[in-house]
């Protein structure tokens, strides 16, 4: 077989991301159909003969094209004299690709793929805009992407240098039984510039700060090689995004961070493009991204505003799939929102739900995503505390992102930067768990009253927050614990018909439902004052349903 072997060699890889496991197809002679799945990841190989200089600077394209789409997709170099066409499809059908490249072995060749229909009961595709409710996040069959993101800056350490990534296995499958459905996290961080807690010098597995051995350039953080790039580094970043591609959770991938210690090239250099190049060529085909240029990207001086907005004009320029692209810096996005798809904000102040709220009525047709609150939930280790780390304190907060119309984050000081606990429930008594059930039962309650349609209508706050669902007859109001009682009343009245109308409450801490009851409207005012159950114990929002919207 060898002795056949053309000038071009091709291997074709087809990442089958349901099983997470890579099937091989391999065709010397002839170009087979390639067969995926809608939304499935695969990996044509194509080894050229000879060593390509300077491989990394070479413009290779795979043009694919069915009747009605045409995608000019960039290639990558992954080492070893391997080129990759990295594809998948939202739209199922034939399609064929020819090669244009530099570099005359790739150039003209063609092949075929045959996209099937999506089988996997939870995947959706990309996260997408939506022109009729644009404020809201979807996945592209059309279903609601109820963004509710986890903070995990240093995941791509995990198992660095392993085989397996079986730490990385563990903390994603906490991630997705817990619904969180996205992961904040950087390319590369090196290491926090702040105070460190002694007691990781006990627990030295669970530091991951200052190591090496790990870099995307050649050489080290400390002593960089900007010549190359270091493709041992992106094939286990290849592993963990296709894990979490496998587990339906998003990367909120910022491709910079300035604050923890990176040796980076200079803006605009050789080796500053050919990084952030290469990471819009090899992941963009990935549905579970959203691109984010860099973590708090005008906090510290390292990168102008005119940098950031030719970085987002590079994104969309190379970007064949057009995944969302959003900046980590709020006053960027509100300065530059035509540039961005969704307003990325960073608010820490006690008058939280307000900023979201005025956020929310600026920017009447983007989605507002608060990215950090300044909720930083206790670990065993104090790894940046921020403005409040009580557990509830933290979890009202991001109830608070949520009923002002937006999306919100998660902090867990466990796992949100350079101490990473990947497996917390296995830890001794005397360590301090996550809370992430909370974060479950925000996810349940938030599921069965389509927060897609859910709108904050500030007049009919009273002593608790609103969110009014106008269009499935829902009318939710968020008390604080320490609050005595909340109403519906006014909501209710202006906007439904509410004979057969329900109400119950939901406990924040626990998840637990009260009973459901007939929802009525007592006495001579127009205000119902429904007695709330759990008083000092938890957080709990009244629900009445079964309203019929009234006619116009």
């Amino acid at each position: 077989m060898k002795s056949k072997l053309t000038l071009l060699s091709i291997t074709i890889f087809c990442c089958q991301l349901l099983t997470a496991q890579i099937q091989k197809w391999q065709n010397p002679k002839s170009y087979s159909t390639v067969k995926i799945e809608q939304w499935q990841v695969a990996d044509l190989v194509f080894k050229t003969k000879k060593e390509v200089k300077d491989p990394f600077s070479k413009n290779s394209f795979a043009i694919v094209t069915d009747k009605k789409i045409t995608q000019k997709i960039p290639m990558f170099y992954n080492g070893d004299k391997q080129w990759v066409f990295r594809y998948s499809s939202a739209v199922i059908g034939k399609k064929t690709f020819v090669i244009e490249s530099d570099i005359k072995e790739l150039n003209h060749k063609k092949g075929k793929i045959l996209v099937s229909k999506n089988q996997k009961e939870n995947r959706h595709g990309g996260v997408v805009l939506n022109k009729e409710n644009p404020q809201h996040l979807f996945y592209q069959d059309g279903s609601h992407y109820f963004n509710l993101a986890f903070e995990c800056d240093w995941l791509f350490a995990l198992d660095y240098n392993q085989k397996e990534i079986t730490k990385t296995k563990h903390l994603l499958s906490l991630v997705e039984k817990h619904k969180f459905n996205q992961i904040v996290m950087n390319v590369y961080s090196y290491d926090v510039k702040w105070p460190k807690d002694k007691r990781l010098l006990d627990y030295p597995e669970h530091e991951y700060g200052s190591r090496e051995d790990i870099f995307p350039f050649l050489g080290s953080n400390s002593n960089p090689d900007f010549s190359a790039l270091n493709i041992d580094f992106f094939n286990h970043f290849d592993k963990v995004i296709s894990e979490m591609h496998n587990k339906e959770i998003v990367s909120h991938l910022m491709i910079y961070v300035w604050n923890k210690l990176v040796n980076w090239p200079d803006m605009q250099s050789k080796a500053d493009n050919m990084y952030y190049d290469y990471v819009i060529k090899r992941y963009q085909a990935f549905p579970n991204i959203i691109w984010d240029v860099s973590k708090e990207a005008l906090h510290y001086e390292r990168a102008t505003k005119d940098y950031i907005s030719e970085r987002i004009e590079r994104t969309r320029k190379l970007d064949a799939f057009n995944r969302l692209v959003s900046v980590h810096d709020y006053g960027f996005c509100r300065n530059h929102k035509d540039e961005v798809d969704f307003i990325s904000m960073q608010n820490w102040q006690h008058t939280l739900y307000q900023n979201m709220l005025k956020a929310r009525k600026d920017f009447p047709n983007k989605p507002i995503f608060n990215i950090e609150h300044g909720g930083y939930e206790e670990s065993p280790y104090v790894t940046f505390p921020g403005a409040y780390d009580n557990a509830e304190a933290c979890l009202r907060r991001n109830y608070m992102c949520l009923f002002a119309g937006g999306y919100t984050t998660y902090y867990w000081q466990g796992t949100s930067w350079n101490a990473v606990i990947h497996n917390p429930f296995e830890q001794p008594d005397n360590f301090i768990k996550p809370k992430f059930d909370y974060f479950t039962h925000m996810r349940t309650l938030f599921d069965t009253v389509n927060f897609e349609n859910c709108e904050p209508i500030e007049k009919y706050n009273g002593a608790g927050y609103n969110l009014t669902n106008k269009k499935d007859g829902i009318v939710l109001v968020y008390a604080p614990k320490e609050n005595n009682w909340v109403g519906a009343a006014k909501a209710v009245k202006d906007n439904f018909n509410y004979q057969n109308a329900t109400q119950q409450w939901f406990n924040t801490i626990t998840g637990e439902f009260s009973k459901e009851e007939k929802y009525i409207i007592r006495g001579v005012a127009l205000e119902f004052w429904a007695s709330r159950p759990w008083k000092n114990e938890a957080d709990a929002i009244l629900i009445v349903r079964n309203l019929t919207p009234k006619e116009k």
